[in-house]
This record gives structure tokens, sequence and C-alpha cells, in this order.
């Protein structure tokens, strides 16, 4: 079956400057569909849930509500059945390749269509609730249908970034989401009510305005607040860059070319971004289970029984937006630096934050390794699957017979250290930019920092010759 698709390019190598001009075309495209809101749509809940926005590259309310996450959701159901063995495929061949990438396509669809109508019947994207009932429900249809053209733009979106730009057009938009928000938290001079904030006596949203307002002011606690989640999301952006730089390079060689050898490099953060985009979604899902029980409970004016019961001591319930019981309560990030702030002008320090923020920690760092593990062995990560894949490119380790099994005893002494210590290192930054007051999330940051990183790394590899001679200066 033919399925739509965006040409690819005759020539097999793009110049810089093309795949430049079709990224921030595709990039344009992007911001301006994010901020067309829906036709018809009345009580959007989702709005609430910004760190799932995040992840998924998505505008709650927009066209683009759905964002990356029927795309990402395709990938992940397609890597962990050929990585578990249930989908038999070659992907190593061309027919092989061709066949995932439709398979991919169509599963994407599909899941545009189910998540389309699972945010509109049950997630809190709902018409005007005065509408006739009939009215009502041909408005919901409306909204699917919204919903999927913008699911289907972004398939698309995606497509054009993959075969004339820069990387991928996933992680492109995960980037471009999170970077919008850090600047314009840092920058934006309007007020939450959406008016320039100078002149009306309301304090701007972006951070340094209000950094130099509370000076000029006379208000150095809320200067020193505005400062330290400056310093603080800076401080996570370096120590995020500096462990998406640390390997370990196995050196290998050529079996039959002696003199010529090639390091086969496994990075410390080994299952890079996914164990915390895994846990921080679970964490994610939680709150959102917790929300939609509490509204059911609430709506039917229940005060005991299981459901209740459930929703109060189990997930949990929430008093505005601060979680108050249940699992919510502990795996929710409050914000330290408020609580720090708090302490010196009023002298009481509030230690149920204190062991929030541990309890969070500690479900972040341990839900990362988890899913570090679990990711190795379903992905194709582990040190067999190494092994086979250095053994059939002609690599062995020098002073090392040419088998398999010494391979992967050897690759087994870093995979698994390297798989502990990165999910570790990974659930730790995420948590501290949480809970310590950071621009954006932890994860968005990871997102952010592992995606610029690598299309840094894509372009000096491939256009430092054809690129603009300031910006080959400026990239080294």
């Amino acid at each position: 079956m033919n399925l739509p698709e965006i040409k690819g390019p005759e020539q097999k190598r793009l110049p810089f400057k093309e795949k430049l001009k079709w990224t921030l075309i595709t990039l344009v495209l992007f911001f301006i569909l994010s901020n067309i809101e829906l036709w018809g749509l009345g009580p959007n809940s989702l709005q609430q849930f910004e760190f799932l926005a995040l992840i998924l590259g998505a505008s709650f309310g927009s066209i683009l509500s759905l964002g990356i996450g029927p795309i990402v959701t395709a990938s992940i159901v397609l890597q962990l059945l050929k990585g578990s063995g249930i989908l038999k495929l070659d992907t190593n061949t061309h027919d092989g390749r061709v066949f995932f990438q439709g398979l991919q396509k169509i599963l994407a669809l599909v899941f545009i269509v189910f998540e389309a109508i699972i945010y509109v019947y049950l997630g809190g994207l709902s018409p005007d609730l005065s509408l006739a009932p009939s009215a009502f429900r041909s408005m919901q249809m409306v909204l699917v249908a919204q919903l999927c053209l913008g699911g289907v733009i972004v398939l698309f979106m995606d497509e054009i970034i993959n075969k004339w730009g820069f990387g991928s057009g996933i992680s492109l938009f995960i980037a471009a989401g999170v970077s919008s928000q850090v600047f314009i938290r840092a920058f934006s001079p309007l007020t939450q009510s959406g008016i320039i904030a100078f002149g009306t006596g309301q304090a701007p949203i972006g951070v340094v305005w209000v950094f130099f307002r509370s000076l000029i002011g006379g208000e150095p606690i809320n200067a020193m607040r505005a400062l330290f989640s400056i310093l603080m999301t800076l401080v996570v952006f370096a120590f995020a860059v500096y462990a998406q730089a640390m390997k370990v390079e196995i050196p290998l060689s050529f079996g039959r070319v002696r003199g010529h050898g090639v390091r086969w490099p496994l990075n410390f953060i080994y299952t890079s971004n996914i164990p915390v985009i895994l846990v921080a979604a679970l964490g994610a899902n939680i709150q959102l289970w917790a929300r939609l029980l509490q509204g059911n409970v609430e709506g039917k004016g229940l005060t005991s029984g299981f459901l209740h019961w459930i929703s109060v001591h189990f997930f949990g319930q929430f008093a505005g937006n601060s979680p108050i019981s249940g699992m919510v309560r502990w795996s929710y990030a409050p914000n330290l630096l408020d609580e720090v702030f708090a302490f010196f002008s009023s002298g009481v320090f509030n230690w149920i934050s204190l062991a929030q923020a541990a309890a969070f920690a500690a479900f972040m760092m341990v839900g990362a390794v988890i899913f570090s593990i679990f990711w190795v062995q379903t992905a194709g990560m582990d040190a067999r699957s190494q092994a086979k894949q250095i053994m059939s490119s002609g690599l062995q380790i020098p002073g090392f017979r040419r088998d398999e099994r010494v391979l992967e005893s050897i690759l087994k002494r870093y995979i698994f250290p390297l798989t502990i210590m990165g999910g570790l290192t990974v659930g730790f930054l995420a948590a501290s930019a949480d809970v310590v007051g950071a621009l954006t999330s932890g994860t968005g940051i990871l997102l952010t920092v592992m995606i610029i990183y690598r299309l840094y790394e894509e372009i000096a590899q491939q256009h430092m010759m054809d690129m603009y001679p300031a910006l080959r200066k400026m990239m080294g």
C-alpha cells in the first residue's frame, strides 16, 4: 500500500544552506500553528499539565494539541516489539527499513485518531458546555477532526525535517518548545493577563525584568529569588552538557587490517533521555488520573466508598494546584527555593516540603534506573546485542581472540554500570531542576541539552566545510 509522504531530495547530500532553510521554515510553521486555537473549544482542563505539553512538543488548546505524541508512541511500540523479538523484521535491508517506516506511519495515524478521541471525550478538550446536546456532540466531532488535522500536519513536518533539514523533527519540536518557555519566563515583559507590565504596577512574567524591578523597588528578597531561579537554570544546563559529553571509548581494531582501528563510544548517560521521559510521564499520568478521579468523586458528591478511598488515599487529591494526599503528594516537585526565601521572611520552614523534595528525587532516580535497565534489554543496547553489532562490523578488541562471548563479557563490565549511573544522573538532574525553581522542568532541560548537543555533533561532522565562515568559527 502506497502512503502519502514527503518526497526526499534527489541528491544524497544536501548543502548546509538548503537544510538550514527548510529547518527554519518548519520551525516557524510549528510556532504559528501552536498559537492557532481550536475552533469551538470550551473548557480546557489540559492547560494545567504543562509538563506533558513540553514532552509532547504540544500546545494544549491549539491545533497542535497532540504534538508529537502519536509519532513517539508509535515509534516506542514498534521498537519494543522489534527489540523483544515479537516483530521479526530486519531493518538492515532496504526493504525492511521501508516496511518498518510504513508500519510506523500507519501506527502513528492510528494513534492520532485514538488520542484525538481520548482528548475530546475524556481528556479535557471540551466544547462549550452551554450548547444543546446535539450541537455539543457535533462540536466534539469537529474538535476531533481539527486535532487529527494537526496531528497529520506534525507527521509531515517531521518528515520534512528528517529528509530536508537537520536532525529529527520530533527532537527539534521538543527543543523548540522548551527553549521558547525558557525565553518567555526569562525575558517576557507581559503580565499574566497579557498586557505590558511596565507602568501598570504588576509584575512581568520574565524573571530578568522581575530582578531589575525588585532591585529598583528595594525588594531584595524578590530580587534574590529571581536571580537564583536564573542561576539554577544555568547550573543544571551546565551539568547536563558536562554529563552528556562524558563517555567511555573502547579501542577496537580491524581483524584483517593491521595498524588501523576505531574507538567504540559508550556514553556515560548510556540510555540517553528515554528513562527520564518514561518516569516523568509516569508521574504526569499519576497526576492526570488523580485529577480525573477527584473530579469524578466531587461531581458525584461521594464522601465514602471504594472510589472515594482510591481518590483520597491512593492517587491523592489537590487543593487548587497543590497536592494534599496520596501518591501525587509524594511524586510532586515542591519549589524549595520559595520555601527558603519564605523562611528568611517568616522564620518558619516547611519541613514537609523538604520531605516531598526527597521523595520526588528518589522517585525520579529509582524510576530512571528501572526504566534504564528495561530499555537496555528491550532496545538492543545490552552487551550481547552490542557484541553482535561489533562482530558484524569486522571489529575486535586488540589482544583478545575474535569471539563474541569474549567481547560480550568485556562489554558487560561497562554497560551495566553505565546504565545504573546514567539513570541515577539523569534522574538527579531532572529532579534538581524541578525542586530548585529553574525556569523550566528538569526533564525539559535534559531533553533540550541532549537534542542540541547531538545536533551540534551532526552539523560539525557533515557541514563544517560548507557553512557560513562566522558560524564555522563559532562552532570551532
